[in-house]
Parts: structure tokens; C-alpha cells; sequence
């Protein structure tokens, strides 16, 4: 019978320790924290954490399910694709084409529209988060497997904002971490299953041997036939999971490399596994992996239009024309320093002492620190004081440190790249911040009266390093989730929503103008708009499908004009003049109203102002959607004075100023009225206005030249993911309806 811990010891009790003992610690937190990962993706997250989150999977993904349009990346072109489409679309696409699907007989039963921008951003999100548990499972299992603590290890786990946040947004890194994941669980289960096999073998061999009686040997050879063939364990599904790992991002090799490896490996120095079984494991590998490999770049091949079922059902296909093979071109682009440049250019050791600590705080440097401490025991020849090769701490500490390193040879690093490494280092360096319990944290306790057995705690320990590393642990993940969780680029999100209100409100004649700067790039697709999709006609005389010319295509309402993040507010005033110049005179000529936006960092909101008055222009703030910080345009103080901190009313005065300026401001621009004239206009005498007016339309003539040649600079420094796509040769010699003739009026700013 067991007794409370809190009761009073009787001296006469003995205690001694039990080996046997396993503490339990309480999986409560756990299910919080999962429920808190599920709560967020459901929430939504308005933070944005970096474009590639929505331009590498949703925006392609909701352009083709919906056919409405979308900012398609140039990753995804036809001629040199980059990214495959197949996992993005199995994990993220089927959930949306299912919502598709069931839409018109939920809208028909219980009038409920399911196509909204919350469905759309939050839906795959859903389907992230729940593959994101994959990881959760894995660490599990394998602490399971090898008798770890896996409460501790799981609650860390969770409690992490890479989980948190990078585990519920539609990442293709999401995608990688799962797969990481299960691979890592996949060899430690064939290496656990391997090495009691080969031991049970040995054993069974040496009883062979030692054994003198005819009867016994039989015996014990039959036992050893009857064991299980473990050489292959699970080689099919460890090549697909690599050859879909590669597909979805090419850099899942540098992942895979060291599970593969190990194995391979298992077994290697036994009496009965040599070299010969490493090189039919390789084959075996290599073989298997072909099915995948087939079937994953004809899907792409029949995607990109390189593929066409004429071709093949007429067998005339060739591999250098009509096969496309993404992971090759993705690493050739990447080969190319040009081209990283492009992206960013880091140094070498960001990965290491940036990236490292900046997703993983304490639990990071401890690893890093530790891996440290190996090398440095490595270099004097400390040899029995290091991993095994072939053991559990071998493979996680080679399946954390290798792919860091072969990343860091690439110049371009994003903390992100990152995220695949989670489970192995959450597997090895819990308990460098976290107290596990263990046998030695418990006592057995016999009572000589009754002679029963029960277990108590030691007496609680002084705090040590541990309790603050976990303290930090804590604060920092706290502060990294709602950061970028709900403050960086937050207000993107919250501007869609309200512009795809703003177009179902508005006028059917009515084009919507939207400038934006300083901020990431808006994915259009959420606001669901179906114009410019062309009636095209096919050639049906060959194999290939030509697009001849089309016969129609719908009006083309809405304009977004990305300009980046290194213009000058001056230049976006006289950016402003010229789409409200031309907007003018549509509107004179075919009576078509309109609106024009800027959405900009409400830091920028006093100098944009000004900059459009004297312009002739009038910035009007139409809403401010907050919080939203840009490192773009970060808050800044007009006039900073310490001393005015040391007192009550000037600290909240700044706290005050720099809290308005977090916000994303949306700016309704219009024509300034004649009796509100800039200043410079009012001070000119009569007799000049006539002047003025002769050379009215020479100035505008003058200030598109300047934006033309500006845009041109400007696009040469914007990275590739902030310039708009132009409309393709086939869509701009198209005939439209009237409205859709705006396209033509505005030939000088690139727009979406």
C-alpha cells in the first residue's frame, strides 16, 4: 500500500534505492500546449512571417484550385520550374478543393459562405498543424523505443514557438520537418529491430558452436533460420519519404544524408553483417526509390505543360524536351552565386550563431556548446568518451550538427531552413535545461511493521542552472510567438480582409487602385477576384496545346502596385500623381470611377502626406491596422530626449508615439481640391496660370518618363518575390470589355 509523500517518516523505516522506478511527470502541459498549436492556427495568426509562406504553396495553390487570380512566383514558370507542385498540393490543395467542393451545398442548405479569406488562410493552415503533430509522434516513439523520458522531451517539444508558429503556416519547411521526422523514426526503429536480431544471431551462433550434442545444434540452427529478415527493414518507405523530401525542397538531402547513413550502417563490425550487406542495402535504396522518382516528375512534367497525354498516348516523348525534373533545376539555380545574391548574401557562420539561437534560444546553445565539447574531445584523442557510431546519440547528434553544416555552405541562410532539425535536438539537449527525473530522483521505502514497499520523492532540491535556462526557455518562446505570430507584417492579413470587403461593396464600374510599400508582398489570391481568365483557343492540329488568340477576357477591376522597400517617399508621391493622373482621365473619357490606395507602415504616414500635397495630392487615413511592425520602416522618435524618459508624462508621451507608428496605414489618395492648391501653386500671380496650364500635360509627360526610368532601377535592386508579374504577350493583345481597357492606361507601373 502506498502512503502520501507529505506523512511523517517513521524511523524505524529503511530505504533503498529502486532501480525499477520510473517517475511519471504529468502530460497535462502537453495537452495544453497542442491544444494552444491547434487554437493558433485556428485564431488566425495575422503575423506574416516571410512571403514564402503563401507564395510558395497557398497563392499558386488557391490561383489553380479557384481560378481566380493570384501573384503567381517565379519559381512556378513553365520554362525552368524550381518547385514542385505535387506535396504542396497534397497537403495544402485537398483540403482547399475539398472546401470547394462543399461550398455550393453549404451556401444552398444553410447560407453559409465558405470561400471567405479567413477559409482560405485558414484552412491549409489547419492541415499544417495537424502534420506538424507528426514530429510530436515520432519524438515520442522513439523515446518509447529506447526507454528516454518522453513527457519532458514532449512538453519541450511543444513549448517551443517553432512549433507553435512555424508548425501551423504553409510552409514547405513544415512539409520538410514532418518528413525529417519520420525518417529519423523510421531507422531508429530498424536500427533497434537490427541490433536485437544481430544479437540474438550472435548468440544463437556461439551456442552452435560451443554446443557438442547433435540435437542442441539442430535445434539452436533452426532457431536462427527463424528469425526474421532484417537487412531491408523498411527500404521502400525510407527511399519515398527521401525522393518526396527532395522534391518538396532539395535541400532535404543535406536531412536525409544522415539517417540513410546510419542505415545503412547498422550492424557493421557483427559477425554477420560486412560490406557486401552495405552495398545491397544501397542497391536495394536506389531501387526503391524509382517508383517515387517516376511518378513525382511525371506529375510535374503533366503540370508545367511539358507532358501532354497526346504525347503520351502516341509514345512520343523524349527526356531533354518533355520530362521536368525540379530538384535539378533548383540546384543549378542555387549553384549559381548570382543568383543567391539575388535573395541575400549571409555569412557563412549564420546558420550557427544566428539561426541556431535565434529559433531555439538555451536549447540551442546547449547544443551547440556540447557538440563543442565533442570536437574538443575529438581533438585529444578522447576517442571512448564519444557517440558511438551506431548508437541512438550518434544519429541525433549527426542528424543536428551535419545538416547545419551543409547548409552554411551555401551563402544564402534563412532561420527557417532550420526547422528540420528539431526532433533530434530536442531529443538530446532536454535535459540540459529541464530537470528529468530519473531512479535517482526517488526513494523506496519498506516498513518492517507491514513490510510493505512504497516510493517517495527525495527531499526537493536546491534550484539550480537548470530552473533559469528553463525560465528563459519559457520567456523567449513566449516573446518569439507573439512576435512573429501577431506583430511582424501583422497587418497584411487584416488589410486583405478589408480590401476584399472593399470590392464587394464597391460599384461594379468602379477600379480599385492599391499601392503598397514597405511591406511584404500582398498574396492577391486571398481576395478571391476572377477577372482575366481568357477564352482560349487550342491547336488541336499537333501534340501540343498552342493558345492561338482569345476571344474575350473579363474586366480587370482591381491593380496592386508593389514598389518595394528602398523607395524614397518622394518618388511614391509622384507615383501616386501619375496613377491619379491617369485614373482622371478615364474617368473623363469613358465616365469609369475609381479609388486609389497606399497601404504603408503608419511610421510613413506624416512624411507621405506630405509628400502628396505637394504633388497636388490629398492622403486621407481610411484605417490603421494595428499592431503591425516593419523592419522595413521601423518606429522612430522625432525628438528624443533622455530626460523626458526620467519623467511620468514623457515616457508614456514616447511609449505613446512609438505605439501609433506600429501600425499598417491605408491611405485613401485623391486629387487635391482647387481651392486647397499647394502652397507653391497659390503664390504664382494670375497671368502664369495659363502657363501653367499649357504645360500641364508636358510635366505629367515629364514625371512618367522619371517613373519609367526609376521603376527600371528599382527593379533591379527589389528582390524577385517584390516584382510584380506583367501580363503575358497572349493577355495583353486581347480584346476586352471596356472596363478591362484600364490595363492599357496605366503602361508605366507594373502591376498585378
Amino acid at each position: 500500500m502506498k502512503r502520501d509523500i507529505h506523512e511523517t517518516k517513521d524511523p524505524e523505516e529503511k530505504y533503498e534505492a529502486d532501480p525499477n522506478f520510473r517517475p511519471s511527470v504529468s502530460l497535462a502541459p502537453y495537452w495544453l500546449l497542442a491544444a494552444l498549436r491547434l487554437l493558433l492556427a485556428l485564431a488566425p495568426q495575422t503575423g506574416y512571417i516571410h512571403p514564402d509562406e503563401f507564395f510558395q504553396s497557398v497563392e499558386v495553390i488557391n490561383g489553380d484550385v479557384f481560378q481566380v487570380a493570384s501573384n503567381r512566383p517565379w519559381e512556378f514558370n513553365s520554362s525552368q520550374p524550381l518547385r514542385s507542385v505535387t506535396l504542396p498540393f497534397l497537403v495544402f490543395g485537398a483540403p482547399l478543393l475539398v472546401l470547394k467542393n462543399i461550398a455550393p451545398f453549404l451556401s444552398l442548405w444553410f447560407d453559409v459562405s465558405c470561400i471567405t479569406p479567413y477559409a482560405l488562410l485558414v484552412v491549409p493552415r489547419i492541415t499544417s498543424c495537424l502534420l506538424s503533430f507528426v514530429t510530436d509522434y515520432c519524438l515520442y516513439k522513439i523515446c518509447f523505443l529506447y526507454g528516454q523520458n518522453y513527457r519532458c522531451r514532449l512538453i519541450t517539444l511543444a513549448s517551443s514557438f517553432v512549433m507553435l508558429i512555424y508548425g501551423t503556416r504553409t510552409f514547405t519547411n513544415t512539409i520538410e520537418m514532418a518528413l525529417a521526422s519520420m525518417l529519423i523514426y523510421v531507422v531508429t526503429e530498424s536500427m533497434a529491430k537490427s541490433d536485437q536480431i544481430i544479437y540474438q544471431d550472435e548468440y544463437l551462433r556461439d551456442c552452435y558452436n560451443n554446443s557438442n550434442n547433435i540435437r542442441d545444434r539442430i535445434r539452436y540452427h533452426r532457431m536462427r533460420l527463424a528469425l526474421p529478415w532484417h537487412s531491408f527493414t523498411s527500404v521502400f518507405f525510407i527511399a519515398s519519404i527521401t525522393v518526396m523530401g527532395v522534391f518538396n525542397r532539395p535541400t532535404f538531402l543535406a536531412f536525409a544524408f544522415p539517417p540513410i547513413f546510419f542505415w545503412l550502417l547498422r550492424g557493421m563490425g557483427s559477425q554477420i553483417i560486412g560490406i557486401s550487406d552495405f552495398n545491397m542495402r544501397t542497391a536495394a535504396l536506389i531501387v526503391s526509390s524509382l517508383p517515387a522518382l517516376f511518378g513525382l516528375t511525371l506529375i510535374d512534367s503533366v503540370y508545367y505543360g511539358a507532358l501532354t497525354m497526346n504525347e503520351i498516348r502516341s509514345k512520343n516523348v523524349s527526356i531533354l524536351r518533355d520530362v521536368v525534373f525540379t530538384p535539378f533545376n533548383f540546384i543549378k539555380y542555387n549553384l549559381n552565386p548570382q543568383n543567391l545574391a539575388e535573395h541575400g548574401i549571409h555569412w557563412r557562420m549564420t546558420h550557427f550563431l544566428v539561426n541556431v539561437p535565434l529559433l531555439y534560444n538555451v536549447l540551442g546553445v546547449a547544443g551547440l556548446v556540447t557538440f563543442a565539447a565533442i570536437l574538443y574531445r575529438g581533438v585529444l584523442k578522447q576517442y571512448s568518451t564519444l557517440p558511438r557510431v551506431q548508437s541512438i546519440i550518434g544519429l541525433m547528434t549527426s542528424s543536428f550538427i551535419l545538416p547545419i553544416a551543409a547548409l552554411s555552405v551555401f551563402p544564402h541562410q534563412e532561420a527557417r531552413f532550420l526547422i528540420p532539425v528539431t526532433l533530434p535536438l530536442t531529443f538530446l539537449y532536454t535535459q540540459r535545461i529541464r530537470n528529468i527525473e530519473d531512479a535517482s530522483s526517488a526513494i523506496t521505502s519498506r516498513i518492517q511493521s507491514t513490510g510493505h514497499k512504497v516510493f517517495m520523492k527525495r527531499e526537493a532540491k536546491v534550484p539550480d542552472i537548470k530552473d533559469g535556462l528553463l525560465i528563459v526557455w519559457y520567456v523567449v518562446n513566449i516573446g518569439m510567438a507573439l512576435f512573429f505570430g501577431f506583430i511582424h507584417q501583422a497587418g497584411v492579413v487584416p488589410l486583405l480582409n478589408h480590401m476584399n470587403l472593399e470590392m464587394t461593396a464597391k460599384s461594379r464600374l468602379t477600379t480599385v487602385h492599391l499601392v503598397t510599400s514597405h511591406v511584404y508582398p500582398l498574396p492577391v489570391s486571398f481576395l478571391f477576384l476572377k477577372f482575366g481568365k481568357p477564352h482560349q483557343i487550342l491547336d488541336k492540329s499537333g501534340y501540343r496545346a498552342v493558345v492561338l488568340f482569345c476571344r474575350y477576357q473579363r474586366a480587370r477591376d482591381f491593380y496592386n502596385y508593389e514598389l518595394g522597400s528602398s523607395i524614397s517617399v518622394d518618388h511614391i508621391a509622384i507615383k501616386l500623381a501619375v496613377i491619379i493622373e491617369q485614373a482622371e482621365k478615364t474617368w473623363s473619357e469613358k465616365r469609369m470611377k475609381y479609388r486609389v490606395y497606399y497601404a504603408a507602415p503608419s511610421s510613413l504616414i506624416k512624411e507621405v502626406q506630405s509628400s502628396c500635397f505637394s504633388q497636388g495630392l490629398n492622403a486621407t487615413i481610411d484605417r490603421i491596422f494595428f499592431p503591425h511592425l516593419s523592419t522595413e520602416a521601423l518606429p522612430t522618435v522625432a525628438s528624443f530626449n533622455a530626460s523626458d524618459l526620467l519623467t511620468v508624462h514623457g515616457a508614456l508621451k514616447t511609449l505613446s508615439d512609438l505605439a501609433h507608428q506600429m501600425g499598417l496605414a491605408l491611405i485613401r489618395v485623391t486629387p487635391l481640391a482647387k481651392n486647397h492648391e499647394p502652397a507653391a501653386v497659390l503664390k504664382k500671380k494670375p497671368t502664369d496660370v495659363t502657363q501653367d496650364n499649357r504645360s500641364f500635360e508636358s510635366g505629367a509627360n515629364e514625371r512618367r518618363i522619371l517613373v519609367k526610368s526609376e521603376m527600371a532601377t528599382e527593379s533591379s535592386r527589389i528582390p524577385d518575390s517584390l516584382i510584380s508579374v506583367r501580363p503575358t504577350a497572349e493577355q495583353q493583345s486581347c480584346p476586352v470589355v471596356p472596363q478591362a481597357s484600364c490595363a492599357a492606361e496605366f503602361p508605366l507601373l507594373t502591376s498585378h
